[in-house]
């Protein structure tokens, strides 16, 4: 029986990689995106003042799947709790 809390926390693992990497990985790439838009335009001349970004943060699709992420992730963990208290 205490073979089903491991696999359940591997499941519930991977289900948090699967949701949060992706979200992550986005929110990343368009910060790095949004950076690189902010050094061109200021060596144009035409930047943002000084101290200003234009840089949002996480969007509403992104941090939801970032808050199931960690919700999954913490489901894992306690599987995990099981699985030890029960060997």
């Amino acid at each position: 029986m205490p073979w089903l809390f491991l696999v359940l926390a591997i499941v519930f693992g991977a289900a948090a990689y699967r949701v949060g990497w992706p979200a992550w990985t986005s929110y990343r790439h368009r910060g790095a995106r949004d950076l690189n838009a902010e050094r061109y335009l200021a060596w144009r001349g035409r930047g943002a003042p000084a101290g200003a970004s234009v840089r949002e943060g996480l969007t509403a699709a992104e941090r939801r799947n970032m808050i199931l992420a960690g919700a999954l992730a913490l489901a894992a963990v306690g599987w995990l709790i099981a699985f030890f208290a029960a060997t």
